[in-house]
């Protein structure tokens, strides 16, 4: 539907609301003015009865969850009080004439005593129903603004750990002039005595040292100390056939079961050679 058809059934909704609403007005009027309301108070009545079932009714066009549950009710108990009034209106033919005792909807005292208690609740109840669905309007939150707000806070609360790394752009490789060849890194470079890196000493103490007794024979590691040459040999026999993209720091470790600093030494010591091999060969 285009917006004209949409004003125009919006304009047509507003004519039969006046209506209806001028129907219900006659007969709320004489409701009240047979309760004790003066001609200022039985004309302003029904504005008092319908005017707040208009607005329980956009309150619950606005308002969501709880508080549109809340709205709902407030415009059915309006609605059938409405009603109500309407319908002992149409029952009392006095009330038409305004010869009505004063006070008196119903022969049965019961249903007058209920009738009269209704008529005369209904404007403070509209008091209260009225400030309270304008409070929860006011203090709404849309939808769309509450869900934004709560991504943002559990995108800001989420762990490093939780976001999703972002892919490095590709960075162009450097061609190398083919007149410059890389330099070949000689062997004798690559020491045996790197395999152990100096460690800092810790200051002796004055402190006398307590006795911890014998460790026992079960406790001693059975493993022989490897030397720098050995460790070497090992980590080439177990990785000949691997390519040099394979010559991981952790998988040397594993091969030849030694700690991650010598594992990295051994690392680039056999890229160092794996490296030089072919230069050596094409000379």
């Amino acid at each position: 539907m285009n917006r004209f058809g949409k004003g125009l059934l919006v304009f047509a909704l507003v004519i039969v609301v006046a209506m209806a609403f001028r129907v219900s007005w006659n007969a709320l009027r004489d409701v009240a003015t047979a309760t004790g309301a003066d001609s200022t108070a039985a004309t302003l009545y029904p504005f008092v009865v319908d005017g707040l079932m208009a607005l329980a009714l956009v309150a619950t066009l606005v308002l969501t969850g709880e508080a549109r549950r809340f709205s709902l009710r407030v415009l059915a108990a309006y609605t059938i009080a409405s009603l109500v009034l309407n319908y002992v209106h149409g029952l009392v033919p006095e009330l038409h004439d305004k010869v009505v005792d004063w006070g008196r909807l119903a022969d049965w005292d019961p249903a007058n005593w209920a009738l009269v208690l209704l008529a005369t609740s209904l404007p403070v109840g509209s008091i209260y129903f009225g400030s309270d669905l304008v409070a929860k309007v006011l203090h709404h939150r849309p939808a769309e603004t509450t869900n934004a707000e709560e991504t943002t806070e559990t995108a800001v609360n989420r762990s490093t750990s939780d976001l999703r790394e972002s892919t490095p752009a590709e960075v162009a490789p450097v061609e190398t002039p083919a007149a410059l060849p890389p330099a070949p890194v000689p062997v004798d470079l690559v020491k045996p005595v790197e395999l152990f890196p100096a460690r800092s000493v810790a200051a002796e103490s004055t402190r006398p040292r307590a006795a911890t007794g014998r460790v026992p024979d079960a406790a001693r590691s059975t493993r022989p100390v490897r030397t720098p040459d050995e460790l070497l040999d090992e980590a080439r026999t177990a990785t000949a056939d691997w390519p040099v993209g394979e010559l991981t720091a952790e998988g040397i470790r594993k091969a030849v079961h030694t700690s991650a600093a010598k594992a990295r030494v051994l690392r680039e010591a056999l890229r160092a050679e794996r490296t030089t091999a072919p230069d050596e060969a094409a000379a």
